[in-house]
């Protein structure tokens, strides 16, 4: 196995790990708010890895091309996630979606009343 197979495979578990807390996340958080950050985590912290160990894999086996679309799909998520999470959450607010019981500020409903 070779260095670069070595930092592949670390990065895709690196990946896995975050994929994996994040569906925990998902499965035991109370409310839809909290769930779906636990959502975003999965999409950033889970997928970025894993797209940038194809970019290395590709780059490091003369696939440029591999390695051009892996790091064209991780700026797209980095540009995409924030932005679909605020729009969610703020949809999901703006049709008052109940907040968890244990929830005692509500610093968003605060700033728009403002």
């Amino acid at each position: 196995m070779s260095v670069l197979e070595v930092i592949v495979c670390i990065l895709i578990i690196i990946g896995l790990f975050f994929t994996l807390a994040g569906v925990i996340g998902v499965i035991r958080m109370p409310d839809t708010f909290c769930r779906l950050q636990s959502a975003t985590n999965i999409a950033t912290m889970g997928a970025m890895p894993i797209a940038l160990a194809c970019s290395i894999y590709g780059f490091g086996n003369s696939n440029i091309s591999l390695g051009i679309k892996a790091l064209i799909i991780m700026i797209f998520l980095l540009i995409s996630n924030p932005v679909a999470a605020h729009a969610m959450s703020r949809a999901a607010y703006k049709i008052k979606v109940p907040l968890c019981d244990k929830t005692k500020v509500d610093h968003y409903g605060r700033d728009i009343n403002e």
